[in-house]
């Protein structure tokens, strides 16, 4: 395995970190900005409630989106198979 190889398998695996990861990380996001809203209007500052619903979405948000997540990393380990075998 030359240097170029190892720089292409590389960039994919961040690839698909990002691909994988960003759809939890934007669901949070979005979850939590609506929690510092409510709080901000509602001036209620208990630490919990910012806790609990995220951690529900994110569960959630998991069952539905692990599908997609674990087809995008057996296409991954697929292909990193397939280099291997070529070797």
């Amino acid at each position: 395995m030359d240097v170029g190889s190892i720089s292409e398998i590389s960039r994919e695996a961040v690839y698909v970190l990002i691909a994988v990861s960003s759809p939890i990380l934007i669901v949070s996001l979005v979850i939590g900005l609506i929690i510092s809203l409510f709080q901000a209007l509602t001036q209620i500052q208990e630490t919990t409630l910012t806790f609990v619903p995220k951690i529900l979405t994110i569960y959630l948000s998991m069952l539905v989106i692990l599908p997609y997540m674990l087809g995008k990393l057996k296409v991954f380990t697929d292909h990193i198979m397939q280099l291997i075998i070529q070797q």
